[in-house]
């Protein structure tokens, strides 16, 4: 029987792929068929994922990118189109929250260098990496764009300068599917809910709302009408679908795996 979900021959860069969902979505590309150049500023990690993606069958490769750095990132695109040959698939996964001090997030009294960097780690980075990988996409009338928004891109709530900068995600995405679709490029968002990752510190949490660390996770489940916090592989299989021919005539739209996050 065809398989659904068909990769073969497809080139991928994830962007933030050493751990956590950025891993799940390479693994899920990687099954499916895909190579994919991995990147982050973890060369250890790197590494550890790169080996996952060759033991199931696929090349796999290591891509060192501190996506705060605009050069960094179009180096980085560069030298993944040229490992692996060209690229098909950008997941701009990368992003977070930056911040010395909780207290910095306080959207009364944002710290103004946190909301900067805040912004350019979820929405900018993002251009500068598809920018540099659209030519590949547009010479080949084929491409798949993916960047990873959050229950903050639809919704209030969250630190300030994340929350502004994912629902930038969501703009830039609905933008930029007009201008692609005639290139064959089709342009999504996929937003987690709260996700178990190392991300997510429940601590931080506590500590910007006043109130326990056990008492903040409560609070998250509560969010969504699954009443649980999901697990990253299950954005990984999105991801792989968004990716793929089977999901041709899906562009433009902002797609979520949150378990019913805030409906």
């Amino acid at each position: 029987m065809r398989q659904l979900i068909d990769l073969h021959g497809r080139r991928a860069l994830v962007t933030g792929g050493g751990r956590g969902i950025g891993r799940s979505m390479v693994l899920a590309l990687a099954d499916a068929g895909a190579e994919v150049a991995v990147a982050s500023r973890s060369q250890g990690e790197l590494d550890a994922v790169a080996k996952e993606i060759e033991e199931r069958g696929p090349r796999g490769f290591a891509v060192i990118i501190d996506v705060m750095s605009c050069e960094q990132i179009t180096a980085g695109v560069d030298e993944a189109a040229r490992k692996l040959g060209g690229l098909d698939i950008l997941i701009n996964n990368a992003g977070g929250v930056i911040a010395e001090n909780p207290l910095h997030l306080d959207p009364l009294n944002h710290d103004p260098r946190a909301f900067e960097d805040n912004l350019f780690l979820n929405l900018t980075q993002a251009f500068y990496a598809t920018h540099a990988a659209l030519p590949y996409m547009i010479k080949q009338k084929w491409g798949r764009i993916i960047s990873i928004g959050s229950g903050y891109a639809k919704n209030g709530g969250g630190p300030l300068a994340y929350s502004a900068a994912k629902h930038g995600i969501i703009g830039f995405t609905r933008s930029l599917a007009y201008a692609a679709a005639p290139h064959g490029i089709n342009v999504n968002v996929l937003c987690p809910g709260w996700t178990n990752t190392r991300m997510v510190d429940w601590n931080m949490l506590g500590a910007m709302t006043g109130v326990s660390a056990a008492e903040a996770k409560r609070l998250a489940e509560s969010q969504n009408i699954q009443k649980r916090i999901v697990e990253p592989d299950e954005l990984g299989a999105m991801a792989a679908l968004l990716a793929s021919d089977a999901a041709s005539a899906v562009t433009g739209q902002v797609i979520s795996v949150d378990g019913g996050f805030m409906i």
